[in-house]
């Protein structure tokens, strides 16, 4: 089990690789954290992309939603072209949406993460419960550092970031490509997404993608996940890693990092890696559809 954690770890450190360096220019409003994509009619529904991921992740997702939900899909600051902000995005995209939930008048939406994005809605269905219906996360955990020690101090959370980060910071642009498609191709199956998942990493900011990884590697939201309130779903993946673990040891470590989050139903998905709704999408919308019903 600790070298599967060992290479989920190597996974989420190494997905944004090989990204560029975007220059900052000066802006000529506030920064915001995210630009959002709106398309269909009916409740609200919030979609918030992975690490160094495009919207264009949930297209399929927003196909087969639009005609019953407003879908609100977000391109987060720095990822996938989206110009860069100053400070830490992670926190400005969960205050962001407060905002942006408020002045748009969208009552107690749907919010949908992957990965990354899965964590931000996390912490935001925490810290505020009142603003949030239903949260679906899509292969993320509340404390991705500490899957290899369960009980770990905030002090070692933090180291193992900071090794995470030092990773990140090496070597050239070639080799760095190299290692990012290698572990993308261990996070969904086809070629063509493989391909379209390396682009968005490319067209990353490389320092946005390093600080968002290590504040993400160092936060460990277990104790406050007993603060949300919204029912929740996880659908979580395990055929990447079957080699290192069996199934059941995998669901464990979901079940573990849950326990605290009231009701959670969790979903281990059978035939899909990292990015489910590309690999596995009618399983996703199958267990999506039953939950929201």
């Amino acid at each position: 089990m600790k070298k599967l954690m060992s290479v989920l770890l190597l996974a989420g450190a190494v997905i944004g690789l090989s990204s560029t360096n975007v220059a900052l220019a000066a802006p000529e409003v506030p920064q915001k954290a995210f630009t959002v994509e709106v398309s269909g009619a009916g409740k609200p529904m919030i979609l918030i992309p992975g690490l160094a991921s495009s919207a264009e992740v949930w297209k399929g997702t927003v196909a087969h939603y639009a005609t019953h939900y407003q879908c609100h899909t977000v391109n987060l600051a720095g990822f996938a072209g989206v110009a860069p902000i100053q400070g830490p995005l992670l926190q400005q995209a969960e205050d962001g949406l407060s905002q942006y939930i408020k002045e748009h008048h969208l009552d107690h939406p749907v919010i949908v993460g992957h990965s990354l994005g899965g964590f931000v809605a996390m912490k935001f269905a925490a810290d505020h419960p009142d603003q949030i219906g239903k949260l679906v996360i899509v292969d993320s955990l509340p404390a991705l550092g500490a899957t290899q020690m369960p009980n770990a101090t905030p002090d070692q959370l933090r180291m193992v970031a900071e090794q995470v980060r030092s990773n990140m910071e090496k070597g050239d642009a070639a080799s760095q490509e190299a290692s990012q498609r290698q572990v993308v191709q261990s996070m969904v199956t086809k070629d063509a997404d493989v391909e379209r998942i390396v682009q968005w990493g490319k067209a990353s900011d490389r320092h946005t993608v390093v600080e968002s990884m290590y504040d993400l590697m160092a936060s460990d939201l277990r104790p406050q996940l007993a603060q949300v309130k919204a029912p929740t779903l996880v659908l979580g993946t395990w055929i990447a890693y079957k080699q290192y673990a069996p199934r059941e040891a995998i669901e464990a470590t979901f079940q573990q990092q849950y326990a605290k989050l009231a009701g959670v139903k969790i979903e281990m998905a059978d035939h899909a890696r990292h990015f489910i709704m590309y690999d596995d999408p009618d399983w996703m919308f199958e267990r999506m559809d039953a939950f929201l019903q």
